[in-house]
């Protein structure tokens, strides 16, 4: 079974909202093995909209909408479909009911616009909206089944999971076997230099098949095999892999969602090691990667954003002979603040970033970058020149200062 995603939404187009709803259907249908070839973002436009339903309705057996349900003006995915169907609208007075009284419930009243939910296409069948108030579609359309939810993700998310894919599976009869991925996670080298390593097996595969993908500082091979059951797909990917962990050697640190902050969590706790951190560049982005996994509080003792001079001296103890001999971004004040950081924040490990993330030179050219990690029998410091737009830089370095901490805890410094 084919099935396509049409995303509609002008705030899409524009960047002012993320499409996170196609990462989490592309991975959803994945995972439930049927294929996906296809996703097209389309703005607020009815003649615009019913023309990518329609290009969609003839590649696909299945089309996901998502967006455009909503009670207002520009939600027009309920007239596209109509169009594309060549059904009319109908309405479900027992829904504009549950409306009334769900606003009545709440002490408000209810703007006469939201009765725009209770309106669906002509032969569709509502799907139940457990986090919201728009409900979904679910409509045949020639050959075709099309599905509307709404664009709110936890919205999708809740009426895919339940009642979407369910569907979708019962369709395809379980012909299509399962489709399991592998994502193994390296850092150290260009995604260049990964795909020339892995030249061979990307060119001859077939299943499973190779991908690389870069992003955020690190490279993944993503390994894909379809199977009839997850076991068997499970037996096509291990040679697979086992031949990229031998090519890459110490690059691979982890798989799947193994991120390098899950790792370092993980190794402090395992070593009861508290960890800290002290940056200036990258203005605190280190310590929220990894208070951004729970149970970070088990190890994380805090941050200093030290990111002035007078700062780094005063809280962090950087002696001011340091910054004067040797300037703000080097590996000498780097060292220094991970050793004050350490020592103020009562933490075993500390990682401090210093650097010119851009377009200032602060003394160094834009996109230089130093990171250091001090631990009681050990200090060590490494610069780095990356590449792109400040955004980037700072990115790029936070990986790489979690990378530095990865290696000291697991007693490989580099």
């Amino acid at each position: 079974m084919i099935v396509e995603v049409v995303a509609v939404g002008t705030e899409l187009l524009l960047g002012q909202t993320v499409n996170t709803n196609a990462s989490v259907l592309g991975s959803r249908l994945a995972e439930a093995g049927l294929n996906h070839y296809h996703q097209v973002v389309v703005g607020d436009n009815l003649e615009r909209a019913t023309a990518a339903i329609l290009q969609a309705v003839r590649r696909a057996d299945a089309v996901i909408i998502t967006g455009g349900i909503g009670p207002t003006q520009d939600d027009i995915t309920r007239e596209a479909i109509c169009a594309a169907a060549g059904v009319g609208m109908n309405f479900d007075a027992d829904y504009a009911d549950w409306l009334r009284e769900r606003w009545v419930r709440r002490g408000l009243e209810m703007p006469e616009n939201n009765l725009r939910q209770a309106e669906y296409p002509e032969g569709a069948e509502l799907i139940e909206n457990t986090k919201g108030t728009a409900p979904g579609l679910k409509l045949r359309v020639a050959d075709t089944w099309v599905f509307a939810l709404p664009g709110v993700p936890e919205e999708m998310l809740a009426m895919l999971e339940s009642d979407v894919l369910p569907f979708l599976r019962s369709e395809a009869g379980g012909d299509e076997g399962v489709l399991v991925s592998r994502l193994i996670r390296t850092w150290g080298s260009t995604e260049s230099r990964v795909a020339e390593v892995l030249a061979d097996l990307f060119e001859e595969a077939v299943n499973p098949t190779v991908a690389f993908l870069a992003g955020g500082g690190e490279i993944k091979v993503r390994l894909t095999a379809r199977a009839a059951t997850e076991e068997d797909a499970a037996s096509l990917l291990e040679p697979v892999e086992r031949e990229v962990r031998l090519r890459l050697g110490s690059q691979v640190f982890g798989i799947d969602d193994d991120t390098v902050e899950r790792i370092v969590l993980r190794l402090a706790t395992e070593q009861n090691r508290s960890l800290a951190t002290a940056e200036s560049a990258t203005g605190g982005m280190i310590a929220q990667r990894l208070t951004a996994i729970p149970g970070a509080s088990a190890v994380f003792k805090g941050s200093v954003v030290s990111y002035t001079v007078d700062v780094k001296e005063r809280l962090l103890g950087v002696p001011a002979e340091v910054v004067e001999t040797h300037g703000v971004v080097s590996e000498q004040t780097a060292l220094a603040m991970a050793e004050g950081g350490a020592a103020r924040l009562g933490a075993d490990l500390c990682v401090a970033v210093t650097g010119a993330a851009g377009p200032e030179p602060h003394g160094q050219p834009p996109g230089t970058m130093v990171a250091a990690v001090f631990a009681p029998d050990r200090a060590q410091a490494r610069s780095f020149r990356f590449a792109g737009d400040r955004e980037r830089v700072r990115v790029y370095t936070a990986t790489a200062a979690l990378h530095l901490v990865r290696l000291a805890l697991e007693g490989e410094w580099w």
